[in-house]
This record gives C-alpha cells, structure tokens and sequence, in this order.
C-alpha cells in the first residue's frame, strides 16, 4: 500500500460499516472520529436492530481487523437448509435440502457489537462523539476533515443521498418484515443451519442461531437464542404485525403463523420465550441503492457508506455482509489514495468499483427474491435434492453471492449448472 500521512476523516454512523472502518484505519495511523447519536448503553438496552448474520468471507475481514471478538463465544451455523411446502395445505414440505457451508458462518446481535465495538475503536485510539449531526455539523466536519462518510442507515440527513433510480429497479417495500429473537428453540436432526422457508404468495421465514445480551448493560453477559426472520408479502396471511400490541402479542403472532404455514417450524418454537422485551421488530422498507456523493449547500461533499447507500431486503441476509463488503473496499481505496484529495471523482469511483464489482450482483439476486421465482429457479430448487453437488453450490452462494450471476437468471445457464452439478455427482 502507498505511504501516506495520517488523514483526518470522519465517520457519521457507529454501525456495522463505520466502526470496522474506522477501527481499520486507526490501525494504519490515520486520525477517525466517530459521530453517532446513541451511546453504548442505548444500544445494549434497546430494541433490536436487525438479523445480521455474516458469512465466512466477511467474518474473515472482521478476523484481519481482530474485530472479531465474539467468535468464540457465538454458536455456529454451518449450513443452509432450504423448504417449499406443499400448496395443499397438508403441512408437508414439497421441497426440502440443506447443504454444508464451507466454513461457518454468525449472527453477533448488534445490541452487543456496537457498543463493544465503539469501547474497541476508543481503546484504539479513535474519537467517539455522541452526537446528533445535522447539515451544519456535516458542513463543519467537510470543512476540518480530508473525508467525511455518512454511514447512518436511517434518519433524515441519510435521506439527502439521492436514490439513483437505474440501480434500484424495486419502487416500493415489498415485504412486511418481523424479527423475533428467542431462546428455547428445538435443534433439527441435521447440521445447524439458516433454516430458509419460502412460500409461495405468503412470504418468507428463515431462523438461525445468534448471540445475544443478557441484562441491563454493565452486565457484560451474554447468551444463545435463535433469530426468527418473516417475510410478509404486502396484504397477505403474513402481513399483520400492526396488530399487535406488545411484545407478547408479536410472539403469539409468530406462533400462529408457524403453525399455520409451517408446522415443522412450529414444533420447535412452540414452547420458546423472547429473549427480552426488546426482542422484537417489525417493519417495511425500500430497497435501494442511493448516489454516493451528498453536495452540501457549501458546494462540500459527503460520502455515504454501508447502509447509507446499499439497502438490501433481508431476504437473503446480506446486509451486514454488503456493509463488511463496503467497509473494506472503502478501507483499500483510501489506503491506495496515497495523499491525494478525496475528491467527488474518487468518491464516484470507489463506489462504481464496489458496486459493479461485488454490490449489483449481490442486489440483483436479492431483489428478484422479492418476485414470484421461474419454473426453471423451481425446478432447480427440487434438483437439488437429489443432487448433493447442486445443494452445496446453491448454499455456498449465500457466502459470496456473485456465484449466482453465472446461472441463476438465465434458464440455459441453469441448466448448464445442473448437469454440472450431476456429473460431478456420478463421478
């Protein structure tokens, strides 16, 4: 990497991308500054935030940064299990694989990572305001720094980085989304898994093993649960969290639900218990992809980062993986500037590189999710039980998911993979 002299940049955003940033360019000297409206404490005690499960080649980065300081204590998930009911009705599964990971993979709750994290980037050196930042902060901070980042993924001064609407092809929520995090959960008979459900005109359902906080903070505790995600389509069977009236009636819902669609499911939450209060969320969001480059009234720029600027739906749990992703590409491209300025040019570049060189695979994939899948993407799903090599490569994709540009939206190619996949089988 180039030499360079200590930069001063700040980061706005104490999340998954600004705090393994910063922690990785206080590691090469450089002088970073965080700015975030919520303190440790606010983080540990409140609601929670997101599914964040991370893939292998993403926990790898936080391992390079020794940011990976819940690994050990954080249960394993080491492979993908995938379900299509039977349409009738009977409660039976009409398609059902599951596969090996190559190496596992964790969801750390965010609750206990970001204020371990924020404790971490100041042990390091870094500078941790609690603040809330507005247009004449970002103005004051583009004026005193060499880059700014905009990493909040909420909030309204996220919403000045424009959406570019070519990149973002989905023009309204398409799920209505639920979290649950529980302990209790009944293990399957198979390798622990992200256990994926889809049904058809329903919606989503995937589960997975976590860690979470346990007690006020101080406490420093920590315990195992289970992370429930669903996926509603809009105005369907799945599409009714906004009746519920506590965290009580969230986790009676998520009982109703699973027994209805998903009765395999059910068998194993029935008796569970929230992890907390605050173990629940429920909501609906845009996916999108917004320009990188935030102009302030001054003329200065800002540059998002991580969520600010890639919004993902959760379906194929990738969010806290494109964050990963943008932190380290965000991390290469300032390191190779050398002493250059962080001009809007470069600004435009890094992200174009990253987007066209990892994020709109990943997006494009994600996003036709969202949409009833082709008789051949169905087909391929029920190939794959009877075709260990097709499972494997289906599950692995979820760890670097580019692999799926090569087959899965073109039905000659998918079926190149397939017989692929099969002749490695008869091998």
């Amino acid at each position: 990497m180039t030499t360079q002299t200590p930069r001063t940049i700040a980061i706005i955003g104490g999340g998954q991308a600004g705090l393994l940033l910063g922690a990785g360019l206080l590691d090469q000297g450089h002088q970073v500054t965080i700015y975030t409206n919520r303190d440790q404490a606010s983080f540990w005690n409140g609601k929670v935030m997101s599914s964040q499960f991370i893939f292998d080649m993403k926990l790898q980065i936080e391992r390079d940064w020794n940011m990976n300081q819940w690994e050990k204590d954080c249960p394993n998930t080491n492979g993908i299990s995938f379900v299509i009911p039977n349409p009738d009705g009977s409660g039976t599964k009409a398609i059902h694989w599951y596969a090996a990971l190559e190496k596992p993979g964790q969801a750390v709750d965010q609750r206990l990572k970001y204020p371990g994290w924020m404790d971490e980037f100041v042990r390091r050196g870094g500078k941790l305001h609690i603040v809330d930042v507005g247009v004449a902060e970002m103005e004051e901070l583009a004026g005193t720094h060499d880059l700014v980042l905009l990493a909040g993924g909420k909030g309204e001064i996220v919403k000045m980085l424009t959406v570019n609407e070519e990149r973002s092809p989905v023009k309204q929520p398409m799920r209505s989304l639920a979290l649950t995090y529980l302990t209790g959960m009944k293990r399957h008979d198979y390798i622990e898994c992200v256990n994926f459900n889809l049904i058809p005109g329903v919606g989503e359902y995937f589960v997975f093993p976590s860690l979470t906080v346990d007690g006020p903070y101080g406490s420093g505790k920590t315990k195992p649960c289970d992370i429930m995600v669903m996926e509603g389509v809009p105005g369907g069977p799945m599409d009714r969290w906004h009746e519920c009236k506590d965290a009580a009636d969230h986790l009676q819902m998520s009982r109703d639900i699973m027994k209805q669609f998903l009765p395999w499911e059910y068998e194993r939450m029935k008796d569970c218990e929230l992890t907390d209060d605050n173990g629940i969320l429920a909501g609906r969001f845009r996916p999108c992809i917004r320009n990188p480059v935030l102009h302030l009234p001054s003329g200065r720029k800002v540059m998002g980062l991580g969520d600010a600027v890639i919004v993902n739906d959760p379906i194929t749990g990738q969010g806290s993986n494109n964050a990963t992703m943008g932190a380290k590409h965000y991390f290469d491209a300032i390191m190779a500037r050398g002493n250059q300025p962080f001009d809007e040019a470069w600004m435009n570049q890094t992200f174009d590189a990253l987007y066209n060189g990892y994020a709109e695979k990943v997006t494009r994939w994600t996003n036709s999710m969202l949409f009833p899948p082709p008789e051949y993407i169905v087909n391929m799903m029920g190939a794959a039980t009877q075709i260990p090599a097709l499972a494997s490569r289906l599950a692995n994709g979820f760890n670097d998911p580019r692999d799926y540009a090569n087959y899965w939206f073109d039905e000659e190619s998918n079926k190149r993979a397939i017989a692929e996949a099969a002749a490695k089988g008869s091998k």
